[in-house]
Protein backbone atom coordinates (compact mmCIF):
# COMPACT_ATOMS: atom_id res chain seq x y z
CA UNK A 1 0.00 0.00 0.00
CA UNK A 2 1.42 3.24 -1.29
CA UNK A 3 0.86 6.63 0.56
CA UNK A 4 2.59 10.14 0.53
CA UNK A 5 5.78 11.01 2.05
CA UNK A 6 6.30 14.23 0.38
CA UNK A 7 5.78 17.91 1.57
CA UNK A 8 2.53 17.48 3.82
CA UNK A 9 2.96 21.28 4.29
CA UNK A 10 2.25 21.91 0.22
CA UNK A 11 -0.98 19.76 0.59
CA UNK A 12 -2.37 22.26 3.31
CA UNK A 13 -1.45 24.81 0.94
CA UNK A 14 -2.93 23.74 -1.79
CA UNK A 15 -6.50 22.59 -0.02
CA UNK A 16 -6.45 26.18 1.40
CA UNK A 17 -6.83 25.21 5.16
CA UNK A 18 -4.97 23.52 7.77
CA UNK A 19 -5.18 19.78 8.09
CA UNK A 20 -2.99 19.20 10.67
CA UNK A 21 -0.49 16.51 9.34
CA UNK A 22 2.56 17.75 11.19
CA UNK A 23 1.19 17.21 14.27
CA UNK A 24 2.70 20.08 16.72
CA UNK A 25 4.43 22.16 14.00
CA UNK A 26 0.77 23.35 12.64
CA UNK A 27 -0.12 24.69 16.05
CA UNK A 28 3.06 27.26 16.06
CA UNK A 29 4.24 30.54 13.73
CA UNK A 30 6.59 27.45 12.01
CA UNK A 31 3.59 25.82 10.03
CA UNK A 32 3.89 26.23 6.57
CA UNK A 33 0.13 27.21 5.98
CA UNK A 34 0.52 30.20 8.57
CA UNK A 35 4.11 31.76 6.52
CA UNK A 36 3.21 31.27 3.30
CA UNK A 37 -0.64 30.96 2.65
CA UNK A 38 -0.70 30.88 -1.15
CA UNK A 39 -1.24 27.80 -3.25
CA UNK A 40 2.07 26.08 -4.20
CA UNK A 41 3.34 25.68 -7.15
CA UNK A 42 5.21 28.30 -10.13
CA UNK A 43 2.03 30.02 -10.29
CA UNK A 44 0.86 29.85 -6.64
CA UNK A 45 0.86 33.67 -5.90
CA UNK A 46 -0.76 35.12 -8.40
CA UNK A 47 -4.91 35.27 -8.02
CA UNK A 48 -6.73 32.54 -7.34
CA UNK A 49 -9.43 31.80 -9.44
CA UNK A 50 -12.82 30.74 -9.06
CA UNK A 51 -13.34 27.30 -9.01
CA UNK A 52 -16.44 25.17 -10.89
CA UNK A 53 -18.84 22.72 -8.86
CA UNK A 54 -17.10 20.38 -10.12
CA UNK A 55 -13.51 21.90 -9.26
CA UNK A 56 -14.96 21.86 -5.32
CA UNK A 57 -16.66 18.43 -5.67
CA UNK A 58 -12.73 17.43 -6.71
CA UNK A 59 -10.95 19.65 -3.81
CA UNK A 60 -13.30 18.46 -1.63
CA UNK A 61 -12.26 14.78 -2.33
CA UNK A 62 -8.59 15.22 -2.52
CA UNK A 63 -9.39 16.97 1.33
CA UNK A 64 -10.53 13.43 2.72
CA UNK A 65 -8.16 11.36 0.66
CA UNK A 66 -5.39 13.41 2.71
CA UNK A 67 -6.69 14.00 6.01
CA UNK A 68 -7.45 9.89 6.14
CA UNK A 69 -4.02 9.29 3.95
CA UNK A 70 -5.79 6.83 1.47
CA UNK A 71 -5.59 6.36 -2.05
CA UNK A 72 -7.80 7.05 -5.08
CA UNK A 73 -8.78 3.17 -5.19
CA UNK A 74 -9.37 2.67 -1.52
CA UNK A 75 -10.94 5.61 -1.48
CA UNK A 76 -13.44 3.88 -4.33
CA UNK A 77 -13.55 0.81 -2.18
CA UNK A 78 -14.91 2.87 0.63
CA UNK A 79 -17.73 4.85 -1.22
CA UNK A 80 -18.77 1.98 -2.52
CA UNK A 81 -19.46 -0.10 0.72
CA UNK A 82 -21.31 2.93 1.82
CA UNK A 83 -23.18 3.85 -1.37
CA UNK A 84 -24.61 0.15 -0.39
CA UNK A 85 -25.15 0.69 3.42
CA UNK A 86 -28.51 2.70 4.23
CA UNK A 87 -28.31 6.09 5.22
CA UNK A 88 -27.01 8.88 3.78
CA UNK A 89 -23.69 7.99 1.86
CA UNK A 90 -21.65 11.07 3.17
CA UNK A 91 -21.79 10.22 6.75
CA UNK A 92 -21.55 6.38 6.19
CA UNK A 93 -18.62 7.30 4.28
CA UNK A 94 -16.76 9.20 6.94
CA UNK A 95 -17.80 7.03 9.44
CA UNK A 96 -16.18 4.21 7.16
CA UNK A 97 -13.06 5.78 6.87
CA UNK A 98 -12.98 6.82 10.74
CA UNK A 99 -12.84 3.03 11.79
CA UNK A 100 -9.99 2.59 9.74
CA UNK A 101 -6.88 1.34 11.56
CA UNK A 102 -4.93 4.63 10.70
CA UNK A 103 -7.02 7.01 11.46
CA UNK A 104 -7.14 5.14 14.74
CA UNK A 105 -3.58 5.03 15.94
CA UNK A 106 -3.33 8.91 14.58
CA UNK A 107 -6.07 10.33 16.85
CA UNK A 108 -4.70 7.62 19.44
CA UNK A 109 -1.54 9.23 19.90
CA UNK A 110 -1.95 12.50 19.17
CA UNK A 111 -4.51 12.32 22.53
CA UNK A 112 -1.24 10.24 24.33
CA UNK A 113 1.23 13.07 23.45
CA UNK A 114 -1.64 15.75 24.66
CA UNK A 115 -1.66 13.68 27.79
CA UNK A 116 1.95 13.48 28.17
CA UNK A 117 2.81 17.01 27.60
CA UNK A 118 -0.29 17.95 30.17
CA UNK A 119 1.57 16.34 33.31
Amino acid sequence: MARYTGAVCRLCRREDMKLFLKGERCYTDKCGYERRSYPPGQHGQNRRRKRSDYGEQLREKQKVKRIYGIAERQFRGYYHKALKATGVTGHTLIQLLERTSQSTARRSTSRRTSSVRAT
